[in-house]
């Protein structure tokens, strides 16, 4: 089974540790005003963990024949890890950071597409990393407590609930949209994934607390990966 939580096992370009560049990152960076904002930081300090790794915006990808854009791609000197971002937000105003900076966060409401697109973004990676020497990252970063919050056991399903990805939650297999009556949303997973959230910062006021949610696709196997 493969982890959205970091082990061991797991890295990126087999040489940098996702904790580490979390780590470093939201010392740096507690906030971000856009996803743009968020990739750019990351392959900032990507580079800072690992300066080997080379990091590209926007490249494509060829898996049917066709372009599809990938977010980041980090190149190392044996291995190559895809990565995908998704910076879902809540209104948050507040200045944080070191020198301070102005944050006025938008409210993205439709919460059952971030989770659609965050499952998509797995299962384009599954079909990006066929490699053995790529690996995928599928990361989001979001300050809305109802993404990681598992739903009460009285709530009605709702046209998502099986795109789920609150914290212990598995996504494996096929997964239907609204029972499957929207067959256009049907996805499916080849690898199962454990899903784990981790804090990343918190701010005063509502909408403060951000946490992050990793999940790696096509992980090598023991010993390949960098310590």
């Amino acid at each position: 089974m493969t982890k959205g939580s970091m082990d061991g096992s797991e890295s990126i370009a087999g040489r940098a540790s996702l904790r580490e560049v979390m780590t470093r990152l939201r010392r740096h960076r507690p906030v971000f005003h856009s996803e743009a904002d968020l990739q750019h930081s990351f392959a900032r300090v990507l580079w800072e963990v690992a300066p080997e790794v080379e990091s590209r915006l926007e490249v494509p990808q060829w898996p049917s024949g066709r372009a599809e854009y990938l977010d980041l791609l980090c190149i190392g000197p044996e291995a190559r890890t895809a990565v995908e971002f998704k910076y879902f937000t809540r209104s948050w105003t507040g200045t944080v950071g070191n020198p301070a900076e102005d944050y006025a966060l938008k409210a993205h409401a439709a919460t059952d597409l971030a989770r659609l697109h965050f499952v998509r973004d797995i299962a384009r990676l599954e079909r990006f990393c066929g490699q053995s020497e790529q690996n995928g990252l599928a990361l989001m970063l979001t300050n809305e407590p109802s993404l990681w919050t598992p739903p009460g056991s009285d709530r009605r399903p709702t046209r998502d609930h099986q795109f789920r990805i609150h914290e212990g939650r598995e996504l494996a297999g096929m997964l239907l949209w609204a029972e499957g009556t929207y067959e256009r949303n049907t996805c499916t997973l080849t690898g199962a994934y454990s899903l784990a959230w981790e804090p990343y910062s918190r701010q005063n006021g509502p909408g403060g607390e951000f946490r992050w949610l990793a999940v790696f696709v096509g992980v090598p196997a023991d010993g390949d990966a960098a310590p």
